[in-house]
């Protein structure tokens, strides 16, 4: 299957927010909430998304202790998000928490558990591949449905962990568009390639001039 878009919403306010909604959904699905509009909104960004017919990844990178990061993923269960992010050097009682909780609401509503998403080293900083590999290993052992990493990484994953497991690959740049302050970007034939499932695209989107005419280019990239 080609990997899916993922549209960063890094924006300010509700309406900057739906005016991306609108104007790219179908051609993008799913759209990232991250701790700069959820603080500023709270769940009516969540419910603005999903009553346009689109799915919420919900990227707070939980990291806190167990009861804590278990509550906010029944919270995120019950607004119906399709991803969340938590970090995996929480330890492994955290993420244990988590994922019970994910199991038990989605049962409760009888709705489908989100997807959990292990954050391994930031995007916006350098890291070893062995650093990124360790982590990503003790997430997806403890039950994970996948990691966030760089394409970088990305392959090697593949190669050695042997499970099924989903690659979220964030700081994609379009050919020719610089990598701002990500230090670890790929193109989206490089993330493809080396095997991500989800490609989260921000910058190169929100500040184009025209951002349904970069998408479609996007699109034919994949």
């Amino acid at each position: 299957m080609k990997p899916e878009i993922i549209l960063a919403l890094d924006v300010d306010n509700l309406s900057q927010a739906r005016a991306f909604v609108d104007k790219l959904y179908p051609k993008i699905k799913i759209f990232k909430v991250g701790a700069h509009l959820f603080t500023a909104l709270g769940p009516k960004i969540l419910e603005m998304i999903n009553n346009k017919g689109a799915e919420v990844f919900l990227d707070l990178k939980y990291f806190d202790i167990p009861n804590t990061v278990a509550q906010a993923v029944r919270a995120a269960v019950r607004h119906k998000v399709k991803m969340l992010t938590l970090h995996i050097l929480g330890d492994e009682e955290m993420i244990k928490a988590a994922i019970a909780a994910a199991k038990d609401e989605s049962k409760k509503l009888k709705t489908k558990k989100p997807l959990l998403i292990g954050v391994t080293v930031l995007t916006s900083k350098e890291a070893k591949s062995s650093d990124v590999f360790t982590l990503a290993k003790i997430g997806i052992e403890l039950g994970l449905d996948g990691v966030v990493c760089s394409a970088r990484e990305a392959k090697s994953l593949r190669n050695k962990i042997k499970r099924k497991f989903v690659i979220v690959t964030p700081g994609i740049r379009p050919q020719g568009v610089f990598r701002n302050d990500q230090k670890r970007t790929a193109t989206v034939g490089e993330a493809i390639k080396a095997g991500s499932n989800f490609l989260v695209i921000g910058r190169p989107i929100l500040e184009a001039k025209n951002p349904l005419k970069v998408v479609e280019a996007i699109v034919k990239e994949r």
